[in-house]
């Protein structure tokens, strides 16, 4: 069976999964998003379907005027005797949490915090015992994975932090996992960066405590020395044997632009790579160690199709599932209705590292036709290709006393442009449509009937390279500046994957 790269498109980083009976469930990282940390399941680890989040409630998360990038990282999703275990860092509040529940479907739990530092968490459940994992340094500044014994219950520690590995030597020690396989203990974590040095490394011994001996391969999984590749930054990755005993990581990496155009700006994706074990116990991973586009197993039943969906629009996806907002939602500015989006604006914009009317839903491939029918009644309302306060490209239609205008918005840095300007006279509607490539981007409105551009954008001023951050494009639906009560209508919403 041919499967092809990434098996889950768009900024969904740092995937971490489990298996129950014939069922896996991952995480991903969700930064100042809200809500936080999405759920997916799947039967074959090809195709995969949402269906939920971890943090629902402003309780559950503190992301009121967090910084872009901050917020949520690194979850890891665990299940021991009945119940799933979501373990992640507040990483603006620098503290380590996790959250459970009985029902994957459900509700899940307020935060249990852990006084233990640094981030990428992680758990591993032994003889009734929780061991709780993290990175840090050691005293000399040494990078290393620490571990103690929690309750489980209250999350108080039971045991001292002490190092138990150190690593490979490269930068950035991270995403730490633990697992017990043929009665030896593995170590995987990542290191390099998550950039163009990202890798995966791991060891082995016979205590979970160590010592651990590194894999003499190691990197066992890194596109670092890819270049002209478009697959890279390979790395954070969890380990995860299927249902008929073959093995697997699901890890996250990133499409750059261009063969040769080292922007990205999708974000970090989930990829699936094989592993194989040899006779002495050993795994090696991918196309000699690499993240390939498409591998072609035997493993995988033949009977199984990879099936992408190419289309989102309002009455194919959910509010609560493929629809996020940026930091907190003040649902009293939303009408959600069938087949159309209400919303009125504050005066917070899309510039302020706070919460404005947006709602948005993540940009999963590069060539898309999005769209749009938006009318307003004051201030100003459209659609924006957002990577942070400092980087979108937005376009809206203005009321501008009398009248309204449509205006294609560049944002990058601190450069703040309006590139160009339509107006509609006495029309408060119009059809906004957006083309996008790898490249660029194309700004363009229907009137009477006929498509007029009102200019392009490159793609790669919204990239990480550019931007800096963890996150990437989210196509969002926004308002602001509204003085009055109306709401803006948004209708015949469409991004449509080519």
């Amino acid at each position: 069976m041919k499967y092809n790269n990434p098996v889950i498109k768009g900024f969904y980083p740092d995937p971490s999964v489990c298996k129950v009976n014939n069922t896996f469930y991952l995480v991903c990282s969700s930064f100042q998003y809200f809500p936080g940390v999405p759920i997916f399941k799947s039967k074959d680890l090809i195709n995969w379907k949402q269906i939920g989040h971890c943090l629902t409630r402003k309780s559950q998360i503190q992301l009121d005027q967090v910084n872009s990038s901050g917020g949520v990282f690194a979850p890891t999703i665990r299940y021991n005797n009945g119940r799933f275990y979501m373990v992640t860092t507040n990483e603006t509040e620098q503290k380590n949490f996790y959250v459970w529940t009985n029902n994957i479907y459900g509700e899940w739990s307020e935060p249990i915090f852990v006084e233990q530092g640094g981030i990428d968490p992680s758990l591993y459940f032994e003889d009734d015992k929780t061991y709780f994992m993290s990175n840090g340094s050691d005293e000399n500044g040494v990078s290393s994975i620490f571990q103690c014994e929690i309750d489980i219950e209250t999350g108080k520690k039971l045991t001292q932090s002490l190092p138990i590995w150190q690593g490979t030597g490269g930068r950035y020690l991270e995403s730490p996992h633990l697992y017990k396989i043929n009665g030896m203990y593995y170590i995987m974590a990542a290191e390099g960066g998550t950039e163009y040095g990202h890798m995966i490394t791991y060891a082995r011994g016979k205590s979970l405590n160590g010592p651990f001996e590194a894999y003499k391969n190691n990197p066992v999984l890194t596109n670092r020395n890819l270049g002209g590749y478009e697959l890279q930054g390979m790395g954070h990755g969890d380990l995860i044997e299927d249902n008929s005993g073959n093995w697997w990581i699901l890890h996250l990496g990133f499409r750059q632009i261009g063969q040769w155009t080292t922007f990205h700006h999708l974000g970090r994706e989930v990829f699936l790579t094989p592993a194989t074990f040899d006779k002495d116990g050993w795994f090696s991973a991918g196309y000699k160690g690499t993240t390939i586009k498409s591998f072609e197993v035997e493993n995988i039943h033949r009977q199984i199709v990879q099936n992408e969906k190419k289309c989102d629009t309002f009455s194919d996806t959910k509010w609560n599932l493929d629809w996020i907002h940026l930091r907190l939602s003040h649902l009293e500015n939303y009408i959600f209705e069938e087949n159309k989006l209400k919303l009125k604006g504050t005066s917070i914009n899309l510039d302020m590292a706070d919460s404005p009317t947006f709602i948005g839903i993540r940009q999963k491939d590069f060539n898309a036709n999005i769209s749009c029918d938006i009318c307003i009644f004051d201030g100003e309302a459209g659609i924006t290709l957002y990577m942070d306060e400092n980087h979108h490209y937005d376009l809206a239609i203005q009321r501008c006393e009398d009248s309204y205008k449509v205006i294609q918005r560049l944002n990058i840095g601190d450069i703040k442009s309006i590139q160009n300007t339509v107006p509609l006279e006495s029309n408060n509607n119009a059809s906004l449509v957006i083309h996008a490539n790898n490249d660029f981007y194309d700004f363009n409105i229907i009137l009477d009937g006929k498509e007029i551009k009102l200019g392009k954008a490159q793609t790669r001023y919204l990239s990480s390279e550019v931007a800096g951050g963890f996150t990437g494009v989210v196509i969002g639906l926004y308002c602001c500046d509204s003085k009055k009560s109306e709401y803006a209508q948004f209708t015949n919403f469409k991004c449509e994957y080519f």
